[in-house]
């Protein structure tokens, strides 16, 4: 309680935006501006987020639900166990805004789904990678030609995946990919059933603390591993004030989770059931500093919807600039 009470406080005194505000002030300008004479037009905001992030830390917090009741806007959370599965719920209408990794989003887009991008969180690449056993007689990426690799189809491993194989010099077909989802896939990688295991935090720093599990390649150098803010396009037009807000409270839990990281790892430990030394090692490797998507992001999300579509693995080409918000165009 003691803990809590002090992080609280701390929150507290975070203040205004300061530099992010005046950075993202023409974002906002509009936005702002609107709502002056047109209030939320929801009563209740849905979040979709998984067992990783700073979406988590916020809901750690209380924060965001704070903010929002003052506008009498109520906050449900809805845990998801990935990114594929948690757009598939912003798809269906059953939450309105979530965080996933880079490779999700894409495979909603060319599914169909009418989601929009809102802000990303800087590269993360250590918190992504391919793993063994740690008896495991695979040495390197190369070793895994012919072999089953367990991931969740569609989450941001896939592109790690890709492209760490490309690297090797080993077709992406060359091996048996095994789509399962974390819970799953660690049971199977526990049992022996395949040979490597492509997953993120907080599951990749519970597989090498828990299991010894050996990494053959992480994200570095090879994916940035962005984390991304989507939202259902429908709720962000009718309601930009929210996710104005939203964005804000980011900010503030980025800008104090990246000072203070063993906060950070209470709140998250006790949100996602995990050890301590377990969260510590996954929050080491977040990237803590939201902001609005740029150019230089729809374009490192392009070159993955590009590869996806060349090995077959989206039905159609899409265009990520589509699907980019921007509240000037909110009506």
């Amino acid at each position: 309680m003691e803990n809590k009470t002090k992080h609280n406080a701390k929150r507290r005194t975070l203040g205004l935006l300061s530099a992010f505000v005046l950075a993202q002030a023409p974002f906002f300008a509009h936005t702002a501006h609107a709502q002056v004479k047109n209030e939320s037009s929801t009563t209740t905001l849905r979040i979709g987020f998984q067992k990783y992030g700073t979406l988590t830390l916020l809901k750690g917090t209380g924060a965001l639900d704070k903010r929002l009741a003052e506008r009498g806007i109520s906050v449900k959370w809805s845990e998801f166990p990935a990114g594929p599965q948690l757009l598939e719920g912003l798809n269906v209408g059953s939450i309105d805004f979530g965080t996933t990794g880079e490779a999700p989003p894409i495979f909603a887009q060319a599914a169909g789904a009418d989601l929009v991008y809102v802000a990303n969180e800087p590269p993360a690449p250590q918190g992504e990678a391919i793993i063994v056993a740690k008896d495991s007689t695979i040495k390197t990426v190369a070793e895994l030609k012919g072999k089953k690799i367990a991931l969740n189809k569609g989450s941001n491993v896939h592109y790690l995946l890709v492209n760490a194989l490309q690297r090797a010099g080993v077709g992406y077909h060359e091996v048996q990919t095994i789509f399962l989802p974390p819970a799953d896939a660690r049971a199977a990688f526990e049992r022996g059933s395949v040979d490597a295991w492509a997953i993120w935090d907080p599951f990749l720093a519970a597989a090498e603390k828990q299991l010894g599990a050996r990494t053959l390649s992480n994200g570095v150098g090879i994916v940035k591993n962005h984390q991304f803010y989507l939202a259902s396009r429908t709720f962000a037009q009718k309601n930009p004030e929210v996710i104005r807000i939203i964005i804000e409270e980011l900010h503030k839990t980025d800008e104090w989770g990246s000072k203070n990281l063993k906060e950070v790892t209470e709140i998250l430990s006790a949100q996602i059931g995990l050890e301590p030394s377990i969260v510590e090692l996954s929050a080491r490797r977040l990237g803590f500093g939201v902001k609005v998507i740029d150019e230089q992001v729809i374009q490192e999300q392009q070159k993955i919807a590009n590869t996806f579509f060349d090995l077959k693995l989206i039905p159609k080409p899409i265009q990520i600039k589509d699907a980019v918000w921007s509240p000037v165009n909110s009506k």
